[in-house]
């Protein structure tokens, strides 16, 4: 059946497309490749879920974290290049 999947010859169901993301731990977008989450895995898309269930202060911190690792890399990127 998954090679007819592969082929285009079938369409999973939504419930059975479902599945197939979780057996390979991914989220539906993910394995369809599109939509907002489509470029995230499933860790990752936990760890946003998680953040954002932080109380703001906190939050503020683990972005400016994030920031300045995301600009530090950026920058040692632009130098080395």
């Amino acid at each position: 059946m998954i090679g007819k999947y592969e082929r285009g010859d079938a369409t999973p169901s939504i419930d059975f497309a479902k599945r197939i993301a979780d057996a390979l731990g991914v989220s539906l977008d993910y394995l369809v490749g599109e939509g907002i989450n489509a470029h995230f895995d499933k860790k990752t898309l936990q760890r946003i879920q998680d953040i954002e269930k932080l109380d703001e202060d906190t939050k503020e911190k683990v972005y400016f974290l994030i920031d300045n690792i995301t600009q530090n890399t950026k920058a040692k990127k632009a130098f080395n290049s």
